[in-house]
């Protein structure tokens, strides 16, 4: 085990290489001129160079590439020509708000999933099991941000019973920063009102971007249940007069989830980038805004930062999902 995971985490290391390099090269060739938009409009061409010459702008594309690396190596993502700022500190402030939304959207997600899926496999062609795999049609169907528009319609301008953006009322105070994510720190606080708050504020975006990751693993659970259900272990199980529910969520749930985790498991990459979306929708500040204010002001470093948060994610997570297939199957060896 030991071994594989080395040599699982010596992988990561070209695989982060290769999205610096593709991202830095992609960023770089946008025809807008970064120090110009910096700058702004109606800037002195001496405010351009000067600005050109701090960013290091000025000199060739590799060059370029070699001084990001040399700082990167170093933990230094550089700094936010949009925010003057350095881009570490911007995603130590919008980075938690983020993973508080992946988080629980992927909580929501997974345990939904789930259910859903024993749920209409249990009841297979019953009414329940039609309307259930309806809403799984309509979630991998439906763009996101469709979605995001028509709760918001629904849940905050008709009933009235959500926000529609940010992640506390306006009249409360943000719990003291331990984690940086709202429903944690509120916890460890004792902050019930600043709890209740950041959890009413959550559940739409939590939800549409949870969405289509519960359409997807319903209907994968529904049909390795459905596989598993037939198999000769189950068939044993009930002829020692185990009752159906039993024989279910004992025997045949463990066995059908191994198939299920990968599905969570590219749900998690999934959720960090679809997030950019619904952040966008529902005014969440985290690094969704980050990522769309570096798009518009070619603001390079931050869109660097993010790529290699969202590869290094996905690789901790693909390797996360690959050790738990063992504790799931015990058959599974890794050499």
């Amino acid at each position: 085990m030991t071994r594989y995971l080395l040599q699982r985490l010596t992988l990561t290391v070209p695989i982060l290489f290769g999205v610096t390099l593709l991202t830095f090269t992609i960023s770089h060739l946008m025809p807008q001129d970064p120090a110009r938009v910096a700058a702004g409009l109606w800037a002195s061409e001496e405010v351009v160079e000067k600005i050109r010459l701090e960013f290091g702008l000025d000199r060739p594309l590799h060059e370029q590439y070699f001084r990001y690396m040399s700082h990167l190596i170093r933990g230094d993502f550089g700094r936010s020509m949009a925010h003057s700022k350095p881009v570490l500190e911007l995603i130590k402030r919008y980075m938690p708000a983020t993973v508080e939304l992946a988080l629980v959207s992927l909580l929501l997600g997974g345990a939904l999933g789930v259910l859903l899926g024993v749920i209409s496999a249990f009841y297979k062609d019953s009414a329940m099991d039609h309307v259930f795999r309806l809403i799984a049609l309509v979630g991998l169907s439906f763009p996101q941000f469709w979605l995001g528009l028509a709760i918001q319609i629904i849940f905050y301008r008709h009933l009235r019973w959500f926000p529609a953006t940010g992640r506390l009322d306006s009249n409360i105070l943000p719990p003291p920063t331990v984690t940086g994510l709202y429903l944690v720190d509120s916890v460890l606080a004792r902050n019930l009102e600043a709890f209740l708050s950041s959890l009413h504020h959550i559940v739409m975006p939590a939800f549409v971007l949870a969405l289509p990751e519960i359409a997807a693993i319903m209907r994968m659970q529904r049909a390795t249940m459905l596989e598993v259900m037939t198999q000769e272990y189950i068939r044993v199980a009930r002829a020692k007069g185990l009752s159906e529910r039993m024989v279910v969520y004992r025997h045949a749930l463990k066995n059908s989830l191994i198939p299920v985790i990968t599905i969570i498991g590219s749900s998690v990459g999934a959720m960090l980038g679809g997030s950019f979306v619904v952040e966008t929708i529902f005014g969440w500040p985290g690094m969704g805004r980050l990522a769309v204010h570096g798009i518009v002001w070619s603001d390079y470093n931050p869109i660097m930062a993010l790529a290699i948060i969202l590869g290094l994610s996905y690789s901790i997570v693909n390797l996360s999902v690959d050790l738990l297939y063992g504790f799931f199957n015990p058959k599974i060896r890794y050499a």
